[in-house]
This record gives structure tokens, sequence and C-alpha cells, in this order.
């Protein structure tokens, strides 16, 4: 069988190989699957197109991306509803289950407010003034891919999402949108909002527009995995087994977010730590 037997890096302009008894991969969704695929292991169709040997064929290897696709419906507060504060601007959310799902709870809905201090939302581009609510989709049923631009490993790889491959993905966020905008605009909430900024009154005229809108504002949730999947060789797009050796390659393990079949219902910060600790007890059990 084909053996790992280290890495080759780059540092400073130079080029050293580290030798190892086992390699362990953990750069991630993104990178590897991209380090996999420029070592020969990968769909041996596409190396080809970019001009790498195939060491082993794994058609899995940047295949199955997930991710939580989430839009945002923003409003503008009255001046006297704005807060100039240090406090945390995300403070809850509601966790529920789309209607017609048989998902349980593939549904997350956040809250978050502005605030008029430069930096400290998340994004600068944030008006400072508003409210906003996030409606993530916890579950989708349609999956991306990723693929290299090229054997150059310094060349970042294409990431296509594909979020609305799926109609039911986009008719449950098109619900979640739905729900957020009755939640604000038939509450007690209405009375501290001066206007909407997002969707506009046009992105609402029909549903074909609200679709539009959404395909068009639609963003990640920063929780990319799944592009090394587990699961058992039988499977086609299983890249690493239960104790995240890939599959037909020995001395080389994967042990990060792209090894989860599919994408936790939540932050996957916890779970990736959770992997990290049973792949460590497995390597010291010799397993």
């Amino acid at each position: 069988g084909k053996t790992a037997i280290g890495v080759e890096v780059e540092h400073s302009g130079s080029i050293s190989t580290i030798n190892a008894d086992e390699v362990i991969l953990c750069g991630g969704a993104i990178n590897s699957p991209q380090l996999l695929m420029l070592s020969g292991i990968g769909p041996t169709d596409h190396l080809k197109d970019v001009g790498i040997k195939t060491n082993q064929h794994l058609s899995g290897v940047g295949q199955n991306l997930r991710d939580h696709p989430q839009v945002t419906s923003m409003w503008r507060l009255k001046p006297e509803y704005v807060k100039d504060s240090l406090k945390p601007k995300i403070q809850f959310g509601v966790r529920y289950t789309a209607t017609g799902s048989d998902l349980r709870n593939d549904m997350y809905t956040i809250a978050f407010s502005a605030s008029p201090k430069e930096g400290i939302y998340l994004h600068t581009e944030t008006p400072r003034d508003c409210f906003g609510l996030v409606s993530h989709l916890n579950l989708a049923i349609g999956s991306g891919e990723l693929r290299l631009n090229s054997s150059d490993p310094t060349e970042h790889p294409l990431l296509d999402y594909n979020f609305f491959k799926e109609e039911f993905d986009l008719k449950r966020l098109r619900e979640s949108v739905d729900i957020s905008l009755n939640l604000i605009e038939t509450s007690n909430v209405k009375g501290l909002i001066q206007e909407r900024l997002d969707p506009l009154p046009e992105d609402l005229s029909s549903l074909d527009a609200l679709d539009n809108w959404i395909k068009r504002t639609a963003g990640t949730s920063h929780h990319v995995s799944s592009t090394c999947k587990m699961g058992p060789s039988s499977d086609d797009m299983a890249v690493v087994d239960q104790y995240g050796k890939v599959h037909g390659v020995n001395g080389l393990r994967v042990a990060d977010v792209s090894i989860m079949p599919d994408c936790v219902r939540a932050n996957t910060n916890a779970t990736v730590m959770a992997i990290g600790e049973r792949v460590a007890d497995f390597i010291s059990k010799g397993k």
C-alpha cells in the first residue's frame, strides 16, 4: 500500500522535508482537502486537469462541502434607542424546526445590535445604529465543493458553496425571513424602529423577488466543514475511516472539521476540539 513519510514545507524561501512515522493533517475544511489533492490524493479526473499525478484516488476529497447559509434582515433604530455599549452584540437566539421539515432544529435565528463605536461589531461595514435578525439554515440538504485552482500550493483553492442547489434549502430560508419580518413589524419592537434597511420593499414584491434577494445576499456562517468526510471505504464520498485514517494511505490521518460527515447544528468549535481529543486518544492507544 501507499505510505505517507513526511511533509515538505517552505519557510523564508527555503524548502525542507520533515520525515515522520505518521502525518496528522489539521488544515481545516479548506486547507486539508487542498493539501491532500496537491499531494495526489483526491479525484483522479480533477487532479489530471491541474497536472497532478494521482497517488490515491479518493473521489470525496473536496466534495460534500457544508456550511450554514445565512441572510440578514436589518432595521435602523430610532436615535434614542441606539446603544453606545461594550456589551455583547449577539445576546440571544431562537432554534426551531422549519415547516414541513423532519430535521429537528434545522433553523436558527439570532438577534444582534450594532454600536456607534467603530469595530465593536463583527463587520466594520455594518451601520452603527442598526438592529438585525440573522436567519441561519442549520442543516442544509445541498452541499458544495472545493477544487484546486492549479498545482501551485500558494494559490487559493476554488470554493463553490452551491447554497441553493436544493429547493428545500431556499424554501426554509424564505420562511425564516418571513418569520423575522413578522416578528419585528407586528410586535412592540416596531416602536423602536426608524426604518427597515434590508430587505427593501421591492425585494418583497413577489416570491421571486424575495428568492433573488436571498440568493444575492446569502453568505457563509464561517462553519465550512465536511470536505474530507468520515465513513467506510464502501462510501465513494468517504475520505477517512472512524480513526481519521485516510483510506488507502498508511501513516496519514486528518483530524479537523473536514472529517465531519455533515455540519453540526451549532458553531463548530466545540466539535472540532472533541475531534482532536478523540483522534489523540486513538493515537495514544495505537488505533
